[in-house]
């Protein structure tokens, strides 16, 4: 008993402690969407074994490791828009604690709009950038300003983001910009008539005067992130550099103090289309990202604290199958050069085209594409199959479709990426959110707080505990 009543007291004494130093004047806040255990073990196991690398990444080496529940108000498995508002939206924190049903972004489950603590320290003269690698109005950044009923209505919340005040905003596209006839609509007035400028691409930015900037795609990309890492779209934005553009704009607007959100959601779309490759390269990419900000608490290690974790995890990866037994095989992944979701699209561009396409052409494309038969072995069995589920799609029906959140793939693109999922070792339980435990790391003034298991509201009332 008294060993209790002195371990209570030290935990006390720790929190109180904590709460009493100085308030963090920079707030780093990473989010990969559909990040869990596994998405980052696989990242890791990829530096060690592929990459060669010793140290492990970035997000690994930092002094506070420790877990987060993500069940919503309504489900055990959450969401992006629960999970959102569960982080980002509820109260005066980041949020305040409370949980909303699936669906539901920046409200209570009746209703009830709650306030994000990226709106509180903005009022407070904080500036606020908010930067997502998928569309700006999506759930995870739109929790951070918006209060609606449903996540899809993608023109009531960007019209809440240009009403933000919010000083830098970026993303893939806004889904909000055109009526239900497919006429354009008032949306990308609204943004300039609140003072902010538009800048499509990195390139955009230049000679950009104004302290409001929504930053999304080139205008000759019209993809719905802003690219996959796997696929290197020419001219495509990535996030370490947006991520980068983010922090230099809130210093040229002179801002002392200010809070950021960084969004790796290509995550998520990686993890709805169970391809591991993809996934693999977009944790490492988040983690280019965050390079930026530690550099930044390097220059300022007194002032700064970096959280990073996930709204959930998608795809309920694995790491293991019983055709690699207690070995991983990622390596393979380099010979892949396009990701599940474009190679899908392809195919139908292919089926859709004039011209015929035969097995043969399929093969090379395999090959170039994907290394299958030069560098990833592929059985005779395997080959046969691809072969028939090809005859099948292409000269006969491509009607059954597997469709997920984000795209539809058809029953070949599935047998070639079950091919690559077999060699390299990893697993899928579902195409959609999982209800796994996902990671938490933290740097910085305050750390500490988040060392023991959080659930996802209380990581926002930590942080709003640490700016009293």
């Amino acid at each position: 008993m008294k060993l209790r009543l002195l371990s209570l007291i030290v935990a006390l004494w720790s929190v109180a402690h904590v709460y009493g130093a100085q308030a963090p004047k920079y707030i780093f806040y990473f989010i990969g969407d559909g990040m869990g255990m596994a998405q980052v073990l696989s990242a890791q196991v990829y530096n060690r074994t592929v990459l060669g690398n010793t140290d492990p990444i970035l997000m690994m080496q930092f002094p506070v490791a420790s877990q987060v529940t993500t069940h919503s108000a309504s489900s055990p498995v959450t969401d992006s828009a629960a999970a959102g508002t569960a982080l980002a939206a509820a109260g005066t924190a980041l949020a305040t604690g409370h949980k909303t049903d699936n669906g539901m972004l920046g409200v209570t489950p009746d209703t009830v709009a709650v306030t994000s603590i990226a709106k509180e320290l903005f009022d407070r003269g904080y500036g606020v950038a908010l930067v997502t690698s998928v569309p700006p109005d999506d759930a995870t950044p739109g929790a951070f300003y918006a209060h609606v009923p449903d996540r899809g209505m993608y023109y009531e919340v960007g019209k809440q983001a240009a009403e933000s005040g919010y000083d830098f905003i970026a993303g893939s596209n806004l889904r909000g910009t055109k009526d239900k006839d497919g006429n354009p609509n008032d949306l990308i007035d609204s943004f300039r008539d609140n003072g902010v400028d538009i800048a499509y691409g990195i390139e955009g930015l230049d000679g950009i005067r104004s302290r409001r900037v929504l930053l999304l795609n080139p205008e000759e990309i019209t993809l719905g992130q802003i690219n996959f890492t796997i696929d290197s779209v020419p001219g495509a934005m990535s996030l370490p550099d947006m991520t980068e553009a983010a922090i230099s704009h809130l210093q040229k607007n002179g801002r002392d103090r200010f809070f950021m959100m960084v969004e790796g959601g290509n995550i998520d779309y990686g993890g709805h289309a169970n391809d591991g490759g993809t996934i693999v390269k977009e944790v490492l990419n988040f983690n280019q990202a965050l390079r930026h900000a530690y550099d930044f608490y390097l220059a300022h290690p007194d002032e700064t604290l970096i959280v990073v974790t996930a709204d959930h995890e998608t795809g309920g990866m694995g790491l293991g199958n019983n055709n690699v037994g207690y070995d991983l095989r990622l390596g393979y992944m380099d010979y892949q050069k396009i990701s599940k979701d474009r190679f899908a699209d392809m195919c139908r561009a292919m089926r859709k085209s004039r011209r015929i396409y035969e097995w043969e052409d399929m093969k090379e494309i395999l090959t170039d594409k994907l290394g299958f038969w030069s560098h990833v072995p592929v059985t005779d069995e395997q080959t046969a199959q691809l072969e028939e589920e090809f005859n099948r799609c292409f000269k006969g029906d491509m009607a059954s479709d597997h469709h997920t959140l984000y795209n539809s793939f058809n029953t070949f693109t599935e047998k070639v990426y079950r091919v690559i999922d077999g060699v390299t070792g990893i697993g899928f339980t579902t195409n959609g959110h999982s209800g796994g435990l996902v990671p938490l790391y933290a740097i910085g003034v305050g750390a500490e707080c988040f060392s023991s298991l959080n659930d996802n509201t209380s990581i926002p009332a930590k942080i709003r505990g640490l700016m009293k």
